[in-house]
């Protein structure tokens, strides 16, 4: 006679106000102030989901729990049943089932929590414990008058106590016998499951809290930011641009944020500065020839018109005005247009052929000792007209310089960077007007020369458009020699394509 059992599985039990909470009036209407700040709206939404993923690690772990108790004593359970068949392997020889299982289960003591129940067909029910009791449980009283076929693990209530109960068939000579049935209580279960839920649920009461302070102290660094980035939009916006964030925090994606909105409002306030110190000096520039040109109209209006010399006279003085004063609007419109992303139209140009057509068209301009020094066969990536325009500025403030028989000399070169000079053998420039010649309306030449202080300006504009910078050397008696350095990008490399036309 042997004692056959399995396991089988069965289931388990169980307000801010930082950035953004200001309403602001607009073309639309006035927004409403939202109940919460934004770092309260982040909060809470971060708060839910946080607390959502830690609901659900926090069942996971008492059904993983739950699972291996319940696998522990389904082992326990074989155990017990492999036991008993041991046992009855070896008992002496004729001995029956009925006395064998009185013996085993004298000899064998149930721990406390463990009911074992043996059921022989046509034989009083055998058990230990509380068996008597946990008889009357439905199933196990099925169990009794019919044991099952196979062996069947199901969980029962006895009393006020849970069990789980695996229920085996004592088979004889391959016929049934009778069934062995061994329980264990589930309530240290149910104890132990409700302290690892009040354990995992003060951990993730503790990790929501952390989780919700450094988001707060985040969310409150970078708002504070963003804050202070609005309210000194707002300024500017009003007029205010000397305001600025400051940030001294951490060199990061908030940092770079403030310093490139400081960067924009310095750019913003010094293009705005510059536009007023324009239109201040453009309003003085255009003073002076309306001035002349109606002064003298008003006296030629005076003194009648029967003179036709002076009618003559007076009228080219005010077209040579008027002349001027166009030049002059010419030029503010080109430095106007200086501030614009697209001023500067870079295409390819030859060096040699560009310098050599400079050099021709210059040496009509004045009775000097004309000087074109060899150029590098070199391609460069150049607004041609303006660069151009840009030279013929330099050369016209060297030819205002000198005097006949002075020497004028043009050059390029390709030293890493595109090089272009215009050097003069004229007076010079006095040391302490040296680093104010390139301002607007700025002339270093006699008072009585004509000349819009413009020039120097707008060369300083273009080759700033290309990238590059301006060098000034001159000694006053000695000449002066003015460098156009371009960025080494603007040197098409032999075989690179040139940039795309538009």
């Amino acid at each position: 006679m042997t004692a056959t059992s399995s396991s089988t599985a069965t289931p388990g039990s169980a307000g801010d106000a930082d950035g953004g909470g200001n309403a602001a009036a607009g073309a639309l209407g006035r927004a409403r102030r939202p109940a919460l700040g934004t770092v309260g709206r982040l909060l809470l939404l971060h708060g839910t989901v946080v607390a959502l993923v830690l609901g659900v690690v926090l069942v996971q772990v008492i059904r993983d729990f739950t699972a291996h108790y319940q696998n522990a004593l389904q082992a326990q359970l074989t155990a017990e049943m492999g036991g008993y068949s041991a046992a009855f392997a070896g008992r002496p020889a004729g001995q029956s089932l009925e006395a064998f299982s009185n013996g085993y289960l004298l000899t064998h003591p149930v721990p406390p929590g463990e009911v074992v129940l043996i059921g022989l067909l046509h034989q009083p029910s055998l058990g230990s414990g509380n068996a008597v009791a946990f008889a009357r449980v439905p199933v196990v009283r099925r169990w009794l008058t019919a044991p099952p076929v196979r062996p069947e693990t199901v969980q029962v209530v006895s009393g006020s106590v849970s069990y789980l109960t695996l229920a085996s068939p004592i088979t004889l000579g391959g016929s049934t016998q009778g069934v062995l049935v061994a329980a264990a209580s589930l309530g240290r279960l149910q104890a132990e499951a409700n302290q690892v839920a009040l354990l995992a649920a003060a951990e993730a009461a503790v990790a929501l809290l952390v989780a919700l302070a450094s988001a707060y102290l985040i969310l409150r660094r970078v708002l504070r930011a963003v804050g202070t980035l609005t309210d000194t939009a707002m300024e500017a916006s009003q007029g205010d641009l000397t305001r600025r964030i400051g940030y001294q925090g951490v060199d990061d994606e908030v940092g770079r944020m403030a310093a490139t909105f400081d960067s924009m409002l310095s750019r913003i306030s010094a293009t705005v500065a510059s536009q007023r110190q324009l239109l201040a000096d453009v309003a003085h520039q255009l003073r002076t020839p309306l001035t002349v040109a109606k002064g003298h109209l008003e006296v030629l209006h005076r003194s009648g018109t029967d003179d036709p010399q002076e009618v003559s006279e007076t009228t080219a003085l005010v077209v040579e005005e008027l002349s001027q004063m166009s030049s002059l609007v010419d030029q503010l419109l080109l430095l106007g247009h200086s501030l614009e992303p697209d001023f500067i139209q870079r295409e390819p140009v030859d060096l040699r052929s560009f310098m050599a057509d400079l050099g021709a068209a210059v040496t009509v301009l004045a009775d000097r000792n004309w000087v074109l020094a060899p150029v590098p066969d070199a391609v460069v990536l150049i607004d041609q007209a303006k660069l151009r325009g840009a030279l013929l500025n330099l050369i016209d403030n060297a030819v205002k310089a000198t005097a006949a028989g002075d020497s004028i000399k043009l050059a390029a070169a390709c030293d890493g960077n595109p090089l272009f000079s215009v050097s003069d053998t004229g007076r010079g420039i006095a040391p302490e007007l040296q680093t104010r010649v390139f301002d607007r309306f700025r002339r270093v030449g006699p008072q009585d020369q004509r000349g819009s202080g413009l020039g120097l300006a707008i060369v300083k504009a273009v080759v700033e458009g290309h990238g590059g910078y301006v060098h000034l050397d001159s000694s006053l008696g000695q000449g002066t020699s003015v460098t156009l350095v371009l960025p080494a990008a603007c040197l098409q490399t032999p075989g690179e394509p040139g940039p795309a036309l538009p």
